[in-house]
């Protein structure tokens, strides 16, 4: 529908104006998917006026990240950093990427007051230790700990361009380093004639840049399923958007969960703020800012924020409580009006037989590594009743904007009520959250069918079906048994999804 459209315009432009020669060739937006790019996933999508035109700028992206991350990566240890780190006490000559990060990890080191440090990983370290043994850091382990991060890591040298490693304490560079090569790889992407408009999102943090007003959904940390409501809509142009989060790492002791963030002058893992987001002009700004704001207090935020030409932000605390910029509000979407119940939902939840409302169903899913970076296989995740009838879509991934191999899904799309049920469900539009490890997903169902009413209870089918491009077919079906009593069922992987489960459980009614 949409190609037909954008074709009944052109016409009609070239109907109305006697003095055109030539017709442009039409933008077209081409999306892809990956999974283990930097660690986690990325999506790409290219305003292009050909598929050609989309390849290069892809190849263009692909390119620049991989330059950059020989350069930055503290996990590769050939790259540029890992290289400079092993050395002490020398002046070396680095790149101009590298000092630029170098430099600017000194300026929000400043003015964080040390909130934002290289050298948190010191304290990260011994918190992962502690947790591998079932418990909680000792307080000389912590105060060792936060005696390297105060140590001076690196001294540089502007005239000479030089770095000079000083410190014993191990760095990562991963405060606002992701955000930073996003811009580098969004930047390298436009710069392919033909391309009027790119977004390049890896692991939550985005860049749109171009002839280009993108929608992104910021995820909600108190419900950060892959098909939860979000917390809100914005609508961003030329801009950048970083979140940083509590809620999608960390690691439990005795029963206790404790966030990856930690503050690197105390110690000890943050809590306080369970999610940021930040808006800025530059990249780099956006993603510090969403880092910092997880550890500094929500009164320091709103003033360090103040000092960031153009940055906005929203905070979400422990309590659920929301914290926002003061122009935060101009950005954000109007909700969709929420689709109306059917009075039979009234019927079934008197019914004894009824899903019981306190129960949840939560997928869980994870792409199958393909050794390394790859794309991700178009993807469908649905319900059926014992009458095989679709009672509701969880998810589909694919390319919203070209639907050519939508038909790959062969059992989920063998009707048109299918179709029509995941309309707007596809998670492939932007999404700003905490960044996700490379290929797992989570989706949960409420026990609603497709127009908001609550099912019956019972025994249901759940699919999980995949087919990669030049790739092989796959699809699960497993029966559950969801009238009330928890359960749970691991589900063999295969060549496209590597593991699933279905955790069938009682939640908190909000």
């Amino acid at each position: 529908m949409l190609r037909k459209s954008l074709w009944i315009i052109a016409v009609a432009v070239v109907a109305v104006s006697a003095t055109a020669v030539t017709v442009r060739p039409r933008n077209t937006t081409y999306v892809r998917g990956y999974e283990n790019v930097l660690g986690t996933s990325m999506e790409l999508k290219v305003l292009a006026a050909s598929d050609d035109v989309s390849q290069r700028a892809e190849a263009a992206v692909l390119a620049e990240i991989d330059r950059q991350a020989k350069i930055l990566s503290g996990y590769d240890p050939q790259s540029e950093f890992s290289q400079w780190f092993r050395t002490h006490g020398d002046a070396r000559t680095v790149s101009p990427e590298l000092f630029d990060v170098l430099h600017r990890f000194d300026l929000w080191r400043t003015r964080t007051n040390g909130a934002l440090d290289a050298s948190a990983e010191s304290v990260s370290r011994v918190w992962k230790t502690a947790a591998a043994a079932n418990r909680v850091p000792t307080t000389s382990e912590i105060a060792s700990a936060v005696a390297q991060v105060r140590q001076p890591h690196w001294a540089l040298d502007d005239a000479a361009h030089t770095a000079t490693h000083l410190s014993t304490a191990p760095l990562v560079l991963n405060s606002f380093t992701k955000s930073f090569i996003v811009d580098r790889a969004a930047r390298a992407g436009m710069a392919v004639a033909g391309v009027r408009g790119i977004i390049v999102n890896i692991g939550g943090d985005l860049v749109t840049r171009g002839a280009w007003t993108e929608t992104v959904a910021i995820t909600d940390p108190t419900a950060n399923a892959d098909n939860a409501s979000p917390l809100t809509r914005i609508t961003v142009r030329d801009r950048a958007v970083a979140t940083s989060g509590v809620y999608r790492r960390g690691f439990d002791i005795n029963g206790t969960h404790y966030s990856h963030i930690v503050d690197p002058r105390t110690g000890r893992p943050t809590g306080h703020v369970l999610g940021a987001t930040v808006t800025a002009p530059d990249a780099a700004d956006a993603g510090a800012l969403a880092t910092a704001f997880c550890v500094l207090t929500p009164n320091e935020s709103e003033t360090l924020a103040a000092t960031v030409p153009g940055a906005e932000f929203v905070l979400v605390l422990a309590d659920g409580s929301r914290i926002e910029s003061r122009n935060w509000h101009t950005m954000e979407v109007a909700p969709a009006r929420s689709v109306l119940s059917n009075p039979v939902a009234t019927l079934y939840a008197a019914e004894q037989d009824a899903w019981k409302s306190d129960m949840q169903l939560t997928v869980s899913l994870e792409i199958a590594s393909q050794g390394g970076r790859a794309n991700r296989p178009y993807v469908a995740v649905w319900v059926e009743d014992k009458d095989r009838f679709p009672v509701r879509t969880l998810a589909v991934w694919y390319s919203v904007y070209e639907n050519k191999y939508l038909d790959d899904l062969k059992a989920w799309n063998r009707g048109d009520r299918l179709r029509n049920m995941a309309e707007g469900k596809a998670i492939l539009g932007s999404v700003s959250s905490a960044t996700r490890p490379a290929g797992k997903y989570t989706l949960t169902w409420d026990g609603k069918d497709n127009v908001g009413n609550l099912v019956k209870a019972g025994t249901y089918t759940v699919y999980i079906e995949a087919a990669r491009e030049h790739g092989t077919y796959q699809i699960m079906r497993q029966d559950i048994d969801l009238a009330g009593v928890a359960s749970r069922v691991d589900l063999p992987g295969n060549i496209e999804v590597a593991s699933a489960s279905l955790d069938y459980h009682r939640v908190v009614v909000k």
